[in-house]
């Protein structure tokens, strides 16, 4: 990730600001530790990577890492990473390294959950733009990790025209037309849709991709119907939760897309322990 440093750097000025009072003050400069970062639930692990920078970046000088991969599980009490390095540094980054490492972990574990729920069922469950603003990497990294697949990174890398586009252009025909106007030949266009009137309008203005944007189950399943047979790709979302997934994903949607994975994952428990060495 281009900008980690910066992002890292920023986070640290926030909770540093000129010092860090009480470690300076009861920490000798040249104490160092052993760290254990461990759960306190079960999860998913993810942000190791943004969790070891945070002590690099403070010149922690980090010995003997020892830890897990981002995608792997633990489980309650498990030593998810061990190190050594100097305290000063360790005490200064260990809030900025958890709010990372546990707001992304929280993703990754909210994700897990989904795809459970989808055992057997051929759907991709995907993510939204619905991120933390200048976190989107981390988190949509996060759902990978948690099992879930990433939707377009952002506006510059895929048309997706939503309802106040469609109404700006004055109509989902119109907007279609532009769209495809206005892109290359190999841009796949895709239109959220709230109706299977507009379904069908959208698929003879020729779009590639369409968002069943809150339908029912069964008109999901209608417009299942309606497409077959056509190159057109189905997407659910909207207000779909743990325990309605399962049932959006047999009406046999190609996929599944989920704002809830960044923007409603709540945290996991973790913390960091050390002992002087």
């Amino acid at each position: 990730m281009k900008d980690l440093s910066a992002l890292v750097r920023d986070a640290l000025a926030e909770d540093i600001g000129q010092g860090d009072i009480t470690t300076n003050a009861t920490v000798p400069a040249d104490a160092r530790c052993q760290a254990w970062l461990i759960g306190k639930q079960d999860g998913v692990i993810s942000g190791i990577g943004v969790f070891r920078h945070v002590f690099e970046l403070l010149e922690a000088d980090i010995r003997e890492w020892d830890g897990l991969t981002d995608g792997t599980r633990f489980r309650k009490g498990d030593k998810i990473v061990g190190f050594q390095g100097r305290t000063r540094a360790v005490l200064m980054g260990e809030r900025v390294a958890l709010n990372f490492v546990q707001r992304l972990s929280g993703i990754a574990t909210l994700t897990a959950r989904y795809k459970a729920a989808l055992e057997g069922l051929n759907v991709r469950l995907c993510d939204t733009r619905k991120t933390t603003p200048l976190m989107r990497k981390l988190e949509k990294d996060a759902v990978v990790h948690g099992g879930g697949t990433n939707h377009r990174y952002a506006l510059f890398d895929g048309v997706l025209i939503k309802e106040n586009h469609i109404t700006a252009a004055g109509g989902i025909r119109t907007a279609i037309k532009r769209a495809v106007e206005g892109t290359h030949r190999l841009m796949k266009i895709g239109i959220e849709v709230t109706n299977l009137e507009e379904l069908q309008e959208a698929v003879d203005a020729g779009a590639d991709a369409i968002l069943l944007d809150n339908m029912s189950l069964e008109d999901m399943r209608r417009a299942v119907e309606m497409v077959k047979g056509k190159k057109v790709i189905l997407e659910a979302s909207g207000n779909i939760t743990l325990e309605t997934v399962r049932s959006v994903a047999e009406t046999g949607v190609d996929l599944i897309s989920v704002g809830a994975l960044t923007h409603s994952a709540p945290a996991v428990d973790l913390s960091l322990i050390i002992k002087n060495v």
